[in-house]
């Protein structure tokens, strides 16, 4: 990728991740600013979106660190294993681990005697079901062979992203994070073939203005 394409992606990331946080961040903390808002109390909205999106700032940045360190991961384990098959067979036991541990792990450490487990399960399977739509429409944008490492990045990094809400795990702040996480990185991975095709493009076009020898 050019440096003016990865510029292009962060920056759009950046706002991808300060919008979807101020939408977000007033949806799940509601109780918290409806009176601010029955009172029509402009500045007060405004001085609090301000914050909402500053604070999805950093999670577009902690968003775009998870991937770049993903892609780095994914071509060491293509190093390493030798084999796409055996590679996403990996992935594979991973996710699934991730996946269990999301609902296992949480509810040992935070559940009370006769919680239910509903609950952990279903933010477990709001994961996995975002990774498992982003990796389809990921697979029918570029090739098959996308779908596994698409529902890996979506599923296992975006819970490793999300461990300091885990780790607190207060309700308004587990979905405030989740939601800009999700959405950052499924729009990291569904532009990136196009950004890496307009590179190509680029290279192509600077090269041919070189005069040959």
């Amino acid at each position: 990728m050019t440096s003016r394409n990865w510029v292009k992606l962060f920056m759009s990331t950046l706002l991808v991740g300060g919008l979807t946080t101020g939408v977000v961040g007033f949806i799940v903390r509601w109780k918290e600013y409806e009176s601010m808002f029955m009172a029509f109390d402009v500045p007060e909205i405004l001085s609090v979106l301000f914050w909402l999106m500053g604070v999805g700032l950093i999670f577009s940045v902690l968003s775009q660190m998870g991937f770049f360190a993903y892609l780095t991961v994914h071509r060491f384990g293509l190093g390493i294993f030798k084999s796409h098959l055996l590679w996403n067979a990996v992935q594979v036991v991973l996710i699934l681990f991730v996946v269990f541990d999301l609902v296992y792990l949480r509810y040992n450490a935070f559940a009370e005697k006769g919680d239910s487990l509903l609950p952990y399960i279903g933010l477990a399977l709001i994961v996995l079901m975002a990774g498992l739509v982003i990796a389809a429409i990921k697979a029918k944008l570029t090739n098959k062979e996308a779908f596994i490492p698409a529902v890996f990045f979506m599923v296992v990094v975006t819970a490793l992203e999300w461990t300091p809400a885990l780790r607190v795990n207060e309700e308004s702040w587990v979905y405030f994070m989740l939601f800009p996480l999700l959405v950052c990185n499924a729009y990291q991975l569904l532009i990136l073939h196009k950004l890496n095709e307009k590179s190509q493009i680029q290279r192509q076009k600077i090269a041919a203005k070189k005069p040959t020898k």
